[in-house]
């Protein structure tokens, strides 16, 4: 497949709540992303940042990435793709669904018994800090005839921040005729946050932009970060004051959001959807109005194994 064949972006937006409160709340549908998710976005971007800066070149490197789930598929479809071999470091923790997705995608799984919601920082994350030592461990790969690794690293790689910056506060501000008022995502690297709230506040200040994030430390938000608990991404650091508020949201209130959207939508939502609907929700009722933008990350299909254990499905 060419490259420029590969369509990443463009997901619409659905009305999901009425005005009735005061506040229109529609939702960003990036489960409609070529391989499910909303990480497509920067999978594809840093791999043609790399290959254009000259880092990467195709058939020479394999591509090595600590995921909780969703870089991992949308690299290993992006890989697939161009013609390069993967592997992941994942979480024990993160769902079935996600780890036989990867493994059905070709994908070199490696589980590290880590929480759901790693740590960043040097010496604290098991996940990213094995990626590391694999990629140190090129020039030996390399005295030996092997292929080296390389490692986009989503936490750290600014072509994060770029591929929402470029395509995804575009799409919003457009779909909505630039009438937005809130923007709501999830935090995990921080990328889509920042990037379409950079976005949106250029071309209207008062946007405000809203974060959610995890309550419970041992939390099951696949994707989300505790920030008691991780230390948070170079992504988000480097603008983390785009940030107008913080919302923390429990498993619970999420799960109980999912059932309830289940119920009235018929459509399965990712936990982090979850997250956001409830956020949404809390603005509403107290009084914000206008027209607010949530995050749809993923479908619930990925979850099946999780809600049957909360009691979703």
């Amino acid at each position: 497949m060419q490259t420029e064949k590969l369509i990443v972006g463009g997901t619409p937006l659905s009305l999901i709540e009425s005005e009735s409160s005061g506040l229109k709340i529609f939702a960003k549908l990036e489960w409609l992303n070529p391989w499910g998710s909303i990480k497509d976005r920067i999978a594809y971007r840093m791999i043609m940042e790399a290959e254009r800066t000259g880092m990467l070149s195709r058939g020479e490197k394999i591509i090595l990435e600590p995921t909780s789930g969703n870089t991992g598929i949308g690299l290993a479809g992006v890989c697939r793709a161009l013609g390069y071999k993967i592997e992941v470091i994942v979480p024990e923790k993160i769902s079935k669904e996600t780890k036989d997705a990867l493994k059905h995608m070709g994908v070199h799984v490696i589980e590290t018994a880590d929480d759901l919601c790693p740590r960043v920082g040097p010496g604290t994350d098991q996940s990213i800090n094995l990626a590391k030592a694999m990629v140190q461990s090129n020039p030996r790969r390399k005295s030996m005839g092997l292929e080296e690794y390389f490692m986009p690293n989503q936490y750290e790689n600014e072509a994060n921040f770029l591929a929402h910056y470029e395509s995804t506060g575009p799409e919003v501000w457009s779909q909505t005729s630039g009438e937005v008022t809130h923007f709501i995502c999830g935090v995990g690297t921080g990328g889509t946050i920042t990037g379409v709230g950079t976005y949106l506040k250029e071309r209207n200040p008062n946007v405000k932009v809203i974060g959610v994030t995890p309550k419970d430390k041992g939390h099951r938000l696949q994707g989300l970060r505790n920030f008691d608990v991780s230390e948070k991404p170079q992504v988000l650091v480097r603008r983390e004051n785009v940030v107008d508020e913080w919302i923390r949201v429990s498993d619970k209130d999420a799960f109980d959001a999912v059932k309830t959207f289940y119920v009235k939508h018929r459509v399965l939502v990712g936990p982090s959807s979850g997250a956001v609907i409830y956020a949404a929700l809390q603005l509403a009722s107290r009084g914000e109005q206008g027209t607010a933008v949530v995050v749809f990350a993923d479908s619930g299909e990925r979850y099946r194994s999780l809600y049957a254990d909360v009691g979703i499905l």
